[in-house]
């Protein structure tokens, strides 16, 4: 909160009270927090590891909504601590009419909440999850055979100091070309800080639409693409090892989707519209990468297209973007593997004999990881489909239920319906919030994490 009380005093907004206050609060509660568990145990096993993965992000949620209620940006603590729950899990879904409207304090803590959740994120699925044993991490292989949980560096820290210099370049590089492509300095760096997170909060109500300059989409294009890149291969490529990145069999399929649905739309759009060839062209392109990348933003409304454009959008909410990356859904690598199972699965119906393990970057994957893939996969759309259900009991109109549900799941942002990308959630009743916030929190942390909360054998001795 310390760089956003700073910008609101540059500015000079209503909202320094704001930013004081709920740093006191924070400081006070924090320093009660550490005083009382100063003598606690230090050691930390799987059920404390899942415990704390999952309250952090509710504990920071319910703080971080405290600069939205007292400086009366939010009023209602549900749509509060919708937004910041959205920011955090780098979601994206918003309750705000009128965004330019805030002060910029408060705008820079709204784009800074999705920044922080979006590291706190990448170091979640490289460096700690694994030690669970389900993280999607677990697949990778880069240069070394078998799946392993840290491949930047033999220790927790030095790889999350590592990450964290990586995404810190990639948001200073976006942040000056932006600045150079148009953007004020403070919009630049706003749009850096959610593009890197695959966010998608902007300060403009109209989202990216809001520069039609063809420079600024395509810078955000590319920084999209690299922040829906697991980060581990970012780092190899910045040490000029290009060849394991090119060589990544997640990374060729990501490449692959994104440029096969970019060319069904584009070519749908042409037939369909009187775009012209480029503009149909970065319309495309855009559209795909910020849904595959869970990003959110938006230079265009997907649901003004004819359905069978739409329809293709849709079915991208439940691809995402590559492990270790700051993408939410699915997972491209989880996709990869599923594909190929069922490949093999047809094999060993024609050679029953024969042993066809499922291979990933040329070596066997663990039957206990495609298990894991299989679990996550079912149980992703059964929740998906239980979940939209009862949303319909909240919300009645079932493509908005069926929207709301897959977006938030899948820490996308716009969905369908009356949640489209020229509408936001404000009108959703407050319990369909809280229900919405928890599938934020229950997609960004790989559904087993939270999931494993609620069964009665997790809290026995």
């Amino acid at each position: 909160m310390g760089i956003a009380l700073l910008v609101a005093l540059i500015y000079g907004e209503s909202d320094i009270s704001a930013f004081l206050i709920s740093g006191g609060i924070n400081l006070v509660i924090g320093g009660l927090i550490v005083a009382a568990t100063s003598k606690a145990k230090k050691d930390i096993g799987k059920r404390e590891g899942f415990i704390i993965v999952s309250m952090v992000w509710i504990v920071f949620s319910f703080f971080g909504s405290l600069p939205y209620v007292i400086s009366g940006s939010i009023p209602g603590f549900t749509d509060a601590f919708f937004e910041t729950m959205s920011g955090f899990t780098t979601t994206g879904s918003s309750i705000l009419n009128d965004i330019e409207a805030l002060p910029h304090g408060i705008l820079f803590w709204r784009s800074i909440t999705q920044w922080l959740g979006g590291m706190g994120i990448i170091v979640l699925s490289l460096a700690i999850l694994p030690v669970f044993g389900i993280g999607g991490m677990q697949l990778f292989m880069a240069e070394v055979p078998g799946p392993t949980p840290d491949k930047i560096s033999p220790r927790i820290k030095q790889t999350a100091k590592t990450l964290w210099v990586i995404y810190l370049t990639f948001t200073v590089a976006e942040t000056l070309l932006l600045w150079v492509g148009g953007m004020t300095f403070f919009d630049s760096i706003c749009h850096s800080f959610t593009t890197m997170a695959t966010g998608g909060f902007s300060t403009k109500q109209a989202s990216i639409a809001h520069w039609p300059s063809p420079f600024i989409q395509y810078v955000i294009i590319v920084f999209m693409f690299l922040a829906g890149t697991n980060f581990t291969l970012s780092y190899f490529a910045i040490k000029g090892k290009f060849s394991v990145a090119f060589k990544d069999e997640e990374f060729k399929y990501y490449s692959f989707f994104t440029l096969g649905f970019t060319a069904l739309i584009f070519i749908g759009l042409l037939i369909s519209t009187e775009f012209g060839v480029e503009k149909a062209f970065r319309d495309s392109l855009f559209q795909v990468i910020t849904i595959i990348t869970t990003t959110g933003y938006a230079t265009a409304d997907y649901l003004t297209w004819p359905p069978v454009l739409t329809m293709l959008i849709f079915l991208l909410f439940f691809f995402g973007g590559s492990a270790g990356s700051t993408g939410g859904g699915i997972k491209i690598m989880r996709i990869v593997v599923l594909l190929k199972n069922g490949y093999y699965e047809l094999k060993r119906l024609v050679h029953p004999n024969a042993v066809i393990p499922v291979r990933f970057n040329k070596h066997s994957v663990d039957a206990k990881i495609v298990t894991n893939v299989l679990a996550f996969f079912i149980i992703y759309f059964v929740i998906f489909a239980i979940s939209t259900v009862i949303f319909t009991l909240i919300e009645p109109d079932m493509e908005s239920s069926m929207g709301a549900v897959a977006t938030c799941l899948g820490n996308i942002g716009p969905g369908l319906g009356t949640v489209g990308p020229a509408e936001n959630f404000y009108h959703i009743k407050p319990i369909g919030k809280w229900f919405l916030s928890f599938l934020m929190l229950l997609g960004r942390l790989e559904l087993f994490t939270v999931l494993v909360l609620f069964s009665p054998s997790f809290w026995k001795g």
